[in-house]
């Protein structure tokens, strides 16, 4: 049905009349405004008559009291949809002024010259609504109560009866027609599903009465939007919108300014999935789903925004719903297998610990890997039904193997955020374990950086609670987040696993080496054992081993293989070999040693440490031409010179105001003539307590603002008065001379400075 259109006699006899009424059609299940009478603007305070037939065409109830409107516009689908009368009271917010007045509507069809049915709309001012309060108006205030309650029992539920926007089923029929309309104007469809992020927590934490307020609020920002009959409202905080495709991005960014200034600010953000590429033959409800599945997608993310849907989305949301709706299957009907990747100790090469690893062996779609099913369980809460029956497995598994006469070592399990929401998982596990006569030594937990970080307080005190009862727990993926130094602060963890993309960029240059050299120092100095992932190559293994990596994981050594391939190698006498349980407190007490610390190894409690250093006293020295002043040194070289000179550390820079004038000037001088040199230079010097110092010297770099020059020195040794030079001295010496050599073939000879001078005196 097309559009009534009236006369322009009658029209402008309409707009001109001060009774206050309205001539509105029903098309495509939409109300359609034909004429506004002068009197109809005066009374709802309209002095822009465009804007009030926008209003009335677009969002029709934007000044009528939330609570009323889906009374009424259910009334006015049943006065278009079916003979008799209109008759509704309801208010009506006061455009000159505050609150709301009554508004008194009655209505009845008429009919056109050509058969067309027409509506003719009479609004009478029935005063000012006060609330809770018996005036002269208190009868029309009971007559409000009264009509509210007969055309809720008497109308159908076409409109949500929170925030006046079609309901589901309506909202349906609206876009159906509304679509076919933009199909025949040669306009795109879209439709969008709409979500508030976080609505549950919103809830409890301001009231389901403030949730209620900002829904109807959002209700009113989507109508001001999109229009009133092209929103829905499907339930809880989902809605939908039909609109034409142009300027959609544009439209979406100032729905996601205006929704962040609701209820004062204290609002949600907004998600949105976008259904664009719309076939005719593709139903509204699929539509819908389609935009709901694209929405869903962005649960995870706290800030207002949209993307639009694409058919590899649909594909992975059913693979995600049968996922979910066979686990239980997949369980009982041992779908779910469980694979193990040993764990090599560095020092022996023997298998020290086991991973236990899920795969989804499925009859119809073959091996799923854990990244093709596990996000899914979790992101439904329901990953603890995983974990538990993967630790039932191997537990099962350590009797088999104690049974066949093998060696056991303990086998390490992941957990997940959300298993610790769905369950005590502490006791749980606790419980499985002693139940069935297991060591809680032999099964390790694996908790990675990310699960921790979700809730830090929270997960530490359930790391606190595994590792009292005896379980060991590891940091699984340490690097792959933001935040892993912070967690190391806070919880002491009997191992760290090294993600294994440090060693998947170990060929692009050196920085990746210099920094995982760096984290296994730090973890050593910790005194917390390691282990790196994705090792693949004999290089690999051996820089592990050689920057002091505890264990190793990776390809190199095995796949992931199941128990049976296990025994089936041990038959063949093709396995790596379990490493003898009565051997693992030795290796683990010889790995526990800092090789890059002096004192990890000596443990000097006698003072016989006292004339030798745990680091190489190191410092740097500023140089120009009448000063010198060291300017950084580390804590070695800062005892070196306190114990030299008795100085406090705050007084080191003036270190050489200590020396006789002569032995400063000497000392400036053969500084400059290394520098000069471009060479690394050996010294001696000869200190207070008639000891020598050996000296290595560095040119660094010159300062052209300030003119000094700066060189790092090292302290390679202390010759005491009564000792001779060793052999190995003077080798060192003699190396690090030859290696100094300028081009011309010189070479300063050790004990003098670049230009010959003798430093003994230094």
């Amino acid at each position: 049905m097309e559009k009534y259109r009236i006369d322009d006699h009658t029209l402008d006899l309409i707009e001109a009349s001060p009774i206050p009424f309205a001539v509105y059609q029903f098309v495509s299940r939409r109300v359609v405004t034909l004429a506004l009478s002068e009197g109809f603007c005066r009374l709802f305070g309209y002095e822009d008559r465009a804007l009030a037939y926008h209003d009335m065409d677009e969002q029709m109830y934007v000044d009528t009291h939330p609570d009323d409107v889906s009374r009424i516009s259910e009334a006015a689908v049943l006065f278009a949809t079916k003979d008799g009368r209109y008759d509704v009271i309801y208010r009506s917010r006061n455009r000159r002024g505050s609150g709301y007045r009554l508004i008194h509507a009655v209505g009845e069809h008429a009919y056109a010259g050509d058969g067309t049915r027409l509506a003719y709309v009479w609004y009478t001012d029935e005063g000012e609504y006060r609330e809770g309060v018996i005036d002269r108006n208190g009868s029309l205030n009971r007559l409000l109560s009264g009509a509210i309650r007969r055309e809720s029992m008497l109308n159908e539920s076409f409109y949500d009866h929170l925030t006046g926007l079609p309901g589901m089923s309506y909202f349906f029929e609206l876009a159906e027609s509304g679509r076919r309309w933009m199909y025949a104007w040669d306009k795109q469809p879209v439709l969008l599903y709409i979500d508030l992020n976080g609505m549950k927590f919103y809830n409890q934490k301001y009231g389901f009465a403030e949730g209620d307020r900002l829904l109807q609020a959002f209700g009113h920002i989507l109508t001001r939007t999109f229009g009133h009959h092209n929103c829905g409202h499907l339930a809880q905080d989902h809605f939908v919108v039909l609109t034409e495709g142009a300027g959609i991005a544009e439209r979406l960014q100032q729905l996601f300014t205006d929704a962040r200034e609701l209820n004062n600010g204290r609002s949600l953000p907004v998600r949105v999935g976008i259904y664009l590429d719309w076939a005719e033959d593709v139903s509204v409800g699929i539509a819908c789903d389609r935009a709901k599945i694209v929405c869903d997608t962005l649960r995870n993310s706290y800030r207002s925004c949209f993307t639009y849907y694409e058919k590899s989305l649909l594909d992975n949301e059913e693979h995600r719903r049968y996922i979910l709706s066979n686990l239980d299957r997949a369980i009982e009907e041992g779908w779910i297998r469980v694979y193990y990747q040993p764990i090599v100790r560095s020092l022996n090469g023997r298998v020290s610990n086991e991973e236990a690893l899920a795969r989804w062996a499925d009859p119809d779609k073959g091996l799923l890997f854990p990244d093709q099913f596990i996000p899914y369980l979790e992101e439904a809460g329901l990953s603890y039904k995983l974990d538990l029956h993967i630790l039932d497995r191997v537990l099962n598994k350590l009797k088999l193997q104690e049974s066949s006469g093998l060696y056991l070592v303990p086998q390490s399990v992941n957990l997940s955020r959300s298993d610790f929401e769905a369950c005590d998982m502490v006791e749980e596990i606790r419980r499985r374990v002693d139940a069935a006569g297991i060591s809680r030594t032999m099964i390790t937990i694996e908790i990675t950086e990310s699960t921790i970080g979700s809730d830090f307080d929270f997960m530490r005190e359930q790391v606190a609670r595994f590792q009292q009862l005896g379980f060991p727990v590891w940091m699984d993926d340490f690097g792959s987040g933001y935040s892993s130094l912070d967690v190391l602060q806070s919880i002491r963890f009997q191992l760290i696993k090294f993600d294994m993309r440090f060693l998947q960029s170990f060929d692009e240059g050196e920085s990746g080496k210099i920094i995982l050299t760096e984290l296994m120092r730090m973890a050593t100095a910790l005194g917390t054992a390691t282990v790196c992932e994705g090792v693949e190559t004999q290089e690999h293994v051996r820089f592990l081993q050689e920057i002091g990596c505890t264990k190793l994981q990776g390809f190199y050594f095995c796949r992931p293989i199941l128990l049976e391939t296990i025994l089936e190698r041990y038959a063949s006498g093709t396995q790596i070999g379990f490493e003898n349980p009565e051997e693992s407190a030795y290796f683990d007490s010889i790995g526990k040693i800092n090789l890059f610390d002096l004192g990890s190894v000596a443990n000097d409690r006698s003072g016989l440490m006292g004339n030798y250093f745990d680091t190489l006293p190191m410092g740097i020295v500023e140089v120009s031409d009448s000063a010198a002043r060291y300017v950084r040194y580390n804590h070695a070289f800062r005892d070196f010179l306190g114990r030299m000179y008795s100085m406090r550390p705050e007084a080191l820079e003036t270190v050489l105001g200590s020396f006789t004038e002569e032995n400063r000037l000497h000392f400036i001088q053969t500084l400059n003539h290394t520098y000069q040199s471009g060479a690394v230079s050996v010294m001696d010097q000869k200190m207070p307590d008639g000891s020598v110092v050996h000296f290595l010297l560095r040119p660094l770099a010159a300062n052209s603002v300030s003119g000094y020059s700066a060189l790092a020195v090292a302290v390679l040794s202390v010759e005491k008065p009564e000792e001779g030079v060793s052999y190995s001295q003077i080798a060192l010496a003699l190396e690090l001379s030859r290696r100094s050599q300028p081009a011309d073939g010189r070479q300063p000879r050790t004990g003098q400075s670049a230009d010959g001078a003798d430093c003994d005196d230094l």
